[in-house]
């Protein structure tokens, strides 16, 4: 029965965690026109 309630406890929370993401949508903003480096820097001293 305990794990029964936790289970229940678990899921509300979850739900309300998405509810809340939902309600406020996603944040307002701008991305960088700076490209992201694909490349590792090269190792110190060489």
């Amino acid at each position: 029965m305990r794990a029964l309630v936790a289970a229940a406890i678990g899921l509300a929370a979850a739900l309300a965690l998405v509810f809340a993401v939902t309600a406020l949508g996603v944040p307002e903003g701008t991305t960088s026109p700076k490209p992201l480096l694909t490349t590792a820097p090269p190792a110190p001293g060489k």
